[in-house]
């Protein structure tokens, strides 16, 4: 596997995109810890380092982990990419309901490019209304954001232009985010807007790597000693057990057998081939416990804030501290949610009917299945219980984290490594980066990560791969001139930040 990520910078193409993408990504970093200008993060920074065991919790913990701590630092690009993503996950919604978005779907190529701009459009929208209550928050009750009592504003000075011009950064922020994404997507390796989220998602690993240090760092027998060695092996083992878990169930899949019917066409004779239509087990991803995570926590702070204000119904403040982490009743709701919404995004995305017309007109058919509605009936059959089990092993992730920080004391920084969506999102994104890596690979005759013998032949496949990697030499200049341009206009932004801060 070594071998591979050597053999990976010995093609030019390839050592191009990615160093291409360590760039992009690198700026997308950079934004991420500028402050807007008229913002001081150091008071809600000193308070979540006082309060590190729970702080930063709920959605908003949720969205700060995928921006890489930007949302509580006021920085640039706080608002992240996640905008863009609910425009995405907005507009497939819509394409299922709405008939010229689906239309526009099976238009191929114009089709796509239609609708990517219509999601342009509707991020932009959604950044202008995220971004202004994000600013009112910043100024008036950062508590919030981070879940606690604290309130202290990290606004220097607050005022109508600072309100335009906050709304104004942040949205070109997500903009700009957004167009590293693509360029990542067209000219880089992997995807780009994934790859986004899993690094805003390990910007947090240093900080959880120091707190785990501090945990085992004191001896045994000391007052503040929380950890020994064997629970460090065990939290190790742990580790590797559940990233284990998660590759299988997110490589897992249920191959249906499908026969394709002779055909002939002049004197020759076409079809007759065997193949096999793979169904995830885990088909809806992570996007359940998103949902879940988002919902779950509005009634709650919804039942918090009616009951602080009318004294008539302060007994919804008890239904909102059954609705917290710890209780039984929010664990059973939120598996709940998890449940629900995987077969809901199951019946968006997954459609039958058009998979056993697609297998008709082709002259396919699964064996022992009569091709039209028979087959729907059959795929709905097989991916109702596939989507069970995709749903049980969710939400045991998802609770697992919880598990650790409140029944063993692990940190919640720490503990969000051990399960969760931040898990569930690095281990997708790094299996598909690497499955596009020994692609590259695999064409220009090099071993892939996993080595299933010697290629034949190495002298003939040696002059071909220099053959390819003399044709891949270009000018990189029409690529890194625009990177170039966008990291000294952040390199500016930052130097009139502190000039003003």
């Amino acid at each position: 596997m070594l071998s591979a990520f050597t053999n990976s910078l010995k093609i030019p193409q390839l050592r191009q995109k990615i160093f291409f993408t360590v760039a992009m990504l690198f700026i997308a970093r950079v934004g991420a810890n500028i402050p807007l200008p008229g913002i001081d993060p150091t008071p809600i920074e000193d308070f979540l380092a006082s309060q590190s065991q729970n702080a930063g919790g709920g959605v908003f913990g949720l969205v700060n982990m995928f921006t890489g701590g930007a949302l509580f630092k006021g920085a640039i690009f706080a608002l992240g990419i996640m905008p863009y993503i609910s425009a995405s996950i907005a507009m497939q919604l819509m394409g299922a309901m709405i008939p010229s978005l689906a239309r526009l779907q099976q238009e191929g190529e114009v089709g796509r490019q239609k609708i990517s701009q219509y999601t342009r459009y509707l991020t932009l929208a959604i950044c202008v209304v995220q971004g202004a209550m994000l600013v009112r928050a910043w100024d008036i009750n950062p508590g919030v954001l981070i879940g606690s009592s604290f309130s202290e504003s990290i606004v220097i000075s607050s005022g109508p232009w600072f309100f335009i011009t906050s709304v104004l950064f942040l949205t070109t922020g997500t903009m700009i985010l957004t167009w590293l994404g693509e360029q990542i997507t067209q000219n880089g390796i992997g995807n780009g807007i994934s790859l986004l989220i899993t690094i805003g998602i390990l910007a947090d690993l240093p900080r959880a790597m120091v707190m785990v240090y501090q945990m085992f760092a004191t001896p045994v027998g000391a007052e503040t000693a929380q950890m020994g060695i064997p629970h460090a092996v065990v939290m190790v083992a742990l580790l590797l057990v559940v990233i284990a878990a998660v590759v299988a169930i997110t490589q897992a899949q249920r191959k249906i057998p499908v026969q394709y019917a002779k055909r002939m066409v002049g004197k020759k004779v076409y079809g007759g081939q065997s193949s096999f239509m793979p169904l995830k087990i885990n088909y809806s991803g992570v996007m359940p416990i998103i949902f879940a995570s988002a919902i779950i926590i509005f009634p709650a702070q919804l039942f918090q804030l009616i009951g602080g204000i009318n004294p008539n119904l302060v007994f919804l403040n008890d239904l909102a501290a059954y609705l917290t982490r710890g209780q039984v009743v929010y664990y059973v709701t939120f598996g709940g949610l998890i449940l629900a919404f995987s077969y809901f995004w199951v019946s968006m995305m997954f459609k039958p009917v058009e998979i056993a017309d697609n297998l008709k007109k082709s002259g396919g058919f699964i064996p022992g299945v009569r091709p039209g509605e028979p087959t729907s009936k059959f795929l709905d059959f097989v991916m109702t219980r596939l989507t069970l089990a995709g749903a049980i092993f969710l939400t045991s992730i998802a609770v697992f984290p919880d598990l650790l920080s409140l029944q063993f004391g692990i940190p919640s920084l720490v503990s969000s490594f051990f399960g969760g969506t931040a898990i569930l999102i690095v281990v997708g994104v790094a299996l598909d980066t690497m499955r596009q890596i020994e692609t590259y690979l695999l064409q220009r005759h090099y071993d892939g990560f996993l080595k299933k013998g010697r290629i034949k032949g190495r002298s003939a496949a040696m002059r071909n791969r220099q053959l390819m990697e003399a044709s891949d030499m270009k000018e990189f200049w029409t690529v890194w001139k625009p990177l170039i341009i966008l990291a000294s206009l952040l390199f500016l932004c930052g130097l009139v930040a502190a000039i003003i801060n």
